[in-house]
């Protein structure tokens, strides 16, 4: 069974919004459009976005969407007390995937574990050699990972990890690693993957028996380059639209479906096409752009 999700970073909200510059759409607006969309399930976005406990219960009933994932990013290269810290704070927010699993659904939302990356890091999207964490420094993070993920199941959920641009585990070779030394499975992310010099279709067979979550997007990688010479190299990535809507971009999206249909395959398939709204014009761009994508994919998911 393969289900398809949206996810509220489609229309600006995540950390990098402006909400300086526009009003950025509540969770009931979100649940209301990635309902209307077409869409089956909801990332959740940040926490408390889409409400906690009966509110959160009662808001994806109404809109008759499930709670597909969302995003956990802890500091796993940090230092010992920072972990420590997040690590405690985890389970405050297991507690929303916990309500959302008991409400029956489907498929169950996974809990998804990502690296909060460093000022290196983020300097650079799409990583460099010299900026992979080797020998102790990685032993101690894959640990780390080993830890959280066994935090997950505790609580009787099955956590993924997303590699991420500007993040410990972006590149290939990070990913390679992350797969040998712990024993989390992986969200695949077609555009973070074209940002870290992956190639989504191989790439996707090589991982296929690890790959727990999808996350679809479609990304301009000529932009890179530009948003590299940038003051803020991370914010330029997604100020200057590196993501784009389905087919628009550099990955190859009929023959990555084409395999993703016939492979197997079954959870969550969340299509995530992360913007920075400046203007009331660009949220409703993003509302009838994510509208789109979906009618997009009714080829392999009615």
């Amino acid at each position: 069974m393969i289900r398809i999700a949206n996810a509220p970073v489609s229309y600006g909200v995540f950390e990098l919004a402006r909400p300086d510059l526009v009003a950025l759409p509540d969770g009931e607006q979100l649940a209301r459009w990635i309902s209307e969309a077409g869409y089956q399930g909801i990332d959740l976005g940040p926490i408390g976005l889409l409400g906690q406990g009966a509110e959160l219960d009662e808001r994806l009933s109404r809109h008759g969407l499930d709670l597909a994932g969302g995003w956990v990013d802890l500091p796993f290269a940090g230092e010992d007390e920072e972990f420590a810290a997040a690590l405690a704070g985890l389970d405050r927010t297991l507690d929303v995937f916990v309500t959302a699993a008991e409400r029956g659904q489907d498929l169950a939302p996974l809990p998804t574990l990502a690296d909060s990356g460093s000022p290196a890091r983020k300097a650079r999207p799409g990583g460099a050699p010299e900026l992979t964490l080797r020998g102790a420094a990685w032993e101690r993070f894959a640990d780390r990972v080993n830890r959280a993920a066994a935090r997950v199941r505790d609580r009787g959920l099955e956590p993924t990890f997303h590699h991420h641009a500007c993040t410990h585990v972006e590149t290939p070779e990070e990913i390679d690693a992350l797969l040998a030394s712990t024993d989390v499975d992986l969200t695949f992310d077609s555009g973070h993957l074209l940002i870290g010099g992956g190639d989504p279709l191989p790439d996707y067979r090589r991982w296929r028996e690890r790959i727990n979550h999808l996350h679809l997007k479609d990304a301009r990688t000529a932009l890179l380059h530009d948003a590299l010479a940038a003051d803020d190299p991370m914010r330029s990535v997604w100020e200057k639209r590196v993501f784009v809507p389905l087919g628009e971009g550099d990955l190859a999206v009929d023959a990555l479906l084409d395999e993703i249909a016939a492979s197997g395959y079954s959870g969550w398939l969340i299509v995530e096409q992360d913007v920075v709204p400046r203007s009331t014009a660009d949220v409703e761009r993003a509302v009838a752009e994510q509208a789109a994508n979906r009618e997009a994919l009714r080829r392999w998911f009615a």
